[in-house]
């Protein structure tokens, strides 16, 4: 019985640590997550926002580039209000490696 848990808690892992990767969080948080907890850390790795599509802001204050939904600035300590629309902008897209380049 044991070789086979950890065999399934190992897989569940790395899948869990592929899916949090591709969406900005750390691989090996995840690859621990999805370990300890096999099933339930897949399925908060499947529902967790893609970091790297949410919307950014600079803080008024200190000029540091943070999440649309950071509430304080985690550099200068400022409180964030919701900004006017034209200060929002949504990070660069990620360039893909197509063998072309």
């Amino acid at each position: 019985m044991g070789y086979e848990f950890v065999f399934v808690a190992v897989t569940f892992g790395i899948a869990t640590a592929l899916v949090g990767k591709s969406k900005g969080g750390s691989f090996f948080l995840w690859l621990a997550i999805g370990t300890v907890l096999p099933g339930f850390g897949l399925a908060a790795a499947i529902m967790t926002r893609n970091e790297r599509t949410e919307p950014e802001r600079r803080c008024p204050s200190c000029g540091n580039t943070v999440k649309l939904y950071v509430q304080v600035c985690p550099r200068c300590g400022t409180e964030l209000y919701l900004p006017d629309p034209s200060e929002v902008r949504m990070p660069p897209p990620k360039r893909r490696w197509t063998g072309d380049n």
